[in-house]
């Protein structure tokens, strides 16, 4: 057979070598696959469903689309390439009639083809023989949201012992997209991998394609960033683009000597923030690694819960608007006081915010915080032009670090 002549790494480019072996070791469930233009990262999908249901006689396979009538033409023809560049076209049977399948003929193992317009075509599949062990989710941020995949991985993931499920994607602009902020969300059964075709071979491509890069990244450098390297640069609107999401580890937090206390006060559809970060004057850097973040929250509740993280009642600096709640956090004994707002405070505590070098968020530790910041983005007027004026929502988080660091932000003039 044609497995035993070809050799994969003429066929997988050398960024996956890693992902094929966790694959083969079945190390992982989810495999999170971003990456720019010519990343190969559909190809080397194609080729694991083949390889995969050729070892395992009891696997099947279902790939998906968000719209079923783009099938046909991308990931039917993607799964037949792998077919044919494997040397196996002999060995499996298509049906091209409406719904798209492929056949492994020596067991009857079949590869599915859905759209997920048509939930009730994918709530309906069975297997005649064993289960279905591969999915694939090609352009994942064309799918609705996360629970949209979740409803239909739990009609599919059924059954069978081990699964590898495949999300294929270049990323959005928007870093406040969902596909964007979940291919971020770490668990052990998640393997996350970002491919650009910088190391896939000059002839697997073509000559022209890395010409085509290059005079693109000399002429719109952000448009080769987005669409050749994959990354998530943001729309115009993007408030903040010097947030670093990861982890911050114990160890740095015990060498933090610049910390500091914000509070945002809320209570019934608003909710209370509180947060304690570490600034990094030198290097302009915001380290965020401590949050509070609680609708229908009473005063002495958040009290109990800021003297579980303040030991040593270090000073809170609060939204001053609420004289009363100050007050009350007073006489419980919490160092606390009123931010000292300007006429124009909010929009020049956003503008020092931004000209940090990097506001480091552990996003374990403040997922409320990551959120926040990552989505934080400039509305638009009737006629899709950007305002100027930054919106007062969604900014709880937001408003409590500039609480916070009022100190630092009146040391600096922020144009």
């Amino acid at each position: 057979m044609a497995e035993n002549k070809i050799q994969l790494s003429s066929l997988i480019a050398e960024p996956f070598y890693n992902v094929h072996k966790s694959i083969c070791e079945e190390k992982h469930t989810h495999y999170w696959l971003k990456g720019g233009r010519g990343s190969t990262k559909s190809s080397f999908v194609s080729l694991e469903i083949i390889l995969g249901m050729m070892k395992y006689e009891q696997a099947n396979a279902v790939v998906l689309r968000k719209i079923g009538i783009h099938l046909k033409d991308s990931v039917f023809e993607q799964i037949w390439w792998a077919i044919s560049i494997l040397g196996v076209e002999e060995q499996w049977e298509g049906k091209t009639s409406s719904p798209l399948e492929i056949t492994y003929k020596k067991t009857g193992q079949k590869i599915l083809f859905r759209g997920a317009d048509n939930p009730r075509k994918i709530k309906s599949i069975k297997c005649r023989k064993g289960y279905i062990k591969y999915i694939w989710y090609e352009e994942t941020d064309e799918f609705s949201d996360i629970s949209e995949i979740r409803n239909i991985n739990q009609s599919l993931m059924r059954g069978g012992k081990k699964f590898a499920v495949f999300y294929t994607y270049n990323p959005p602009k928007s870093k406040k997209n969902w596909v964007n902020r979940e291919s971020e969300k770490q668990r052990e059964d998640k393997y996350i991998h970002h491919s650009t075709y910088e190391k896939v071979p000059h002839d697997w491509l073509g000559e022209q394609f890395f010409l085509e890069a290059e005079h693109i990244k000399k002429m719109q450098l952000n448009v080769y960033r987005h669409e050749y390297m994959g990354e998530a640069i943001g729309t115009e609107g993007t408030v903040f683009q010097n947030v670093v999401l990861r982890d911050i580890t114990e160890k740095e937090i015990a060498t933090f000597d610049n910390v500091a206390r914000g509070l945002d006060w809320g209570y019934a559809v608003d909710p209370l923030h509180y947060t304690v970060n570490h600034y990094d004057k030198t290097r302009k850097k915001l380290y965020i690694y401590f949050e509070i973040q609680q609708t229908a929250l009473s005063n002495y509740k958040a009290y109990e819960m800021i003297k579980n993280e303040n030991v040593q009642n270090g000073l809170i600096v609060a939204d001053s608007a609420e004289p009363k709640s100050i007050a009350e956090m007073q006489s419980y004994g919490l160092r606390i006081i009123g931010a000292k707002k300007g006429p124009d405070s909010v929009n020049y505590g956003i503008k020092w915010l931004q000209s940090l070098e990097e506001i480091v968020i552990d996003e374990k530790r403040c997922p409320e915080t990551a959120r926040e910041f990552v989505e934080y983005e400039l509305e638009k007027d009737t006629d899709g032009s950007w305002k100027s004026k930054f919106p007062d929502k969604c900014n709880h988080a937001i408003d409590a670090v500039r609480y916070a660091r009022e100190y630092d932000m009146r040391m600096v003039k922020v144009t």
